[in-house]
């Protein structure tokens, strides 16, 4: 049996869906950002996909100023991969949610690759005092909310921020539809390999936290990118360690952050980011594998390294 490759832990420490109420842990100011990004990295994580919050409110805000104040210091204390998301905040625009990307010049970002409905109202049921007027705002908004990413939209943010800067994408499949659109856009000649797909599982609107789903989608993906793609898992919520192990499993890489779970177990908060890290480090690595290093992920990615960028 072929000795299988080590795996590319990704880090999200801080997203832009749960809000500051759900977790006094969530980082929200630039300092708190970039310190939880130096600590998963120390603990196993090679990329750090990153989004950026208003440091008063913590509401997702795309400003690349905010960017600025973190991306070097990540840059400077680690070796990691810096990933800036162009899914921003939901109800951005397309330009707002690319802006910080086109300035970075970052060697990953991240591309939601198919409109779908993105629904995170439920959470607003959990609560009943919150830290800011515009957090249950927020939630409800998404009852009546399309993520938009059209095949225009696609089509303009390869060009101009993979072509135009030679930044690689975490192309986020939320359902089986988007594996075809990938493959299209593919056939197109808008992107080549090596091609990272990141599964997505759990978010309302999108395909179902199943293991069968996964498993199908790993098929899928299988048929349609034969040798030339890396993959990824991540779930939300109580589904993060066990979608990711089963990743690990077959041979894939994980994902996992506070933008993805607030917890670390049954009804206990994680403190961090890098809590979430050393968890599916040691499940990976008692399964028998080995974790990538950010040189071995550059390489396996064929990103343009991290003197390319412009931070």
């Amino acid at each position: 049996m072929a000795k299988s490759k080590p795996v590319i832990i990704t880090c999200a420490p801080t997203g832009g869906i749960h809000t500051p109420t759900m977790s006094e842990h969530l980082p929200i100011t630039p300092t708190e950002i970039a310190q939880a990004s130096i600590d998963a990295a120390e603990a196993g994580a090679s990329i750090i996909h990153l989004h950026a919050r208003d440091p008063e409110t913590g509401k997702p805000d795309a400003d690349p100023d905010l960017f600025m104040q973190f991306l070097p210091r990540i840059k400077q204390a680690t070796d990691a991969v810096v990933n800036v998301s162009t899914g921003g905040g939901l109800g951005m625009s397309r330009e707002d949610r690319l802006k910080a990307a086109m300035v970075t010049s970052p060697e990953m970002a991240s591309m939601n690759i198919g409109s779908m409905n993105f629904g995170i109202f439920p959470m607003k049921d959990k609560y009943s005092n919150w830290k800011h007027s515009w957090e249950p705002e927020f939630l409800d908004m998404t009852r009546d909310f399309i993520f938009k990413n059209t095949f225009s939209d696609i089509e303009y943010c390869l060009k101009e921020l993979g072509q135009g800067h030679g930044t690689r994408f975490e192309f986020e499949c939320y359902d089986l539809g988007h594996l075809y659109n990938l493959a299209w856009i593919r056939d197109q000649g808008w992107i080549e390999g090596p091609i990272f797909i990141q599964m997505v599982f759990g978010i309302l609107g999108g395909v179902g936290a199943d293991l069968d789903n996964l498993m199908h989608m790993h098929t899928i993906a299988n048929k349609l990118f034969g040798d030339d793609y890396e993959w990824s898992v991540l779930a939300a919520g109580r589904h993060q360690m066990p979608f990711t192990t089963q990743s690990a499993l077959l041979g894939g890489n994980v994902r996992v952050g506070l933008e993805d779970s607030l917890y670390i177990g049954p009804g206990e908060k994680a403190v961090s980011s890098a809590q979430q890290v050393r968890k599916i480090r040691n499940i990976v690595e008692n399964l028998g594998h080995e974790i990538a290093t950010p040189a071995q992920a550059r390489e396996r990615l064929g990103l343009k390294g991290a003197d390319q960028v412009a931070f």
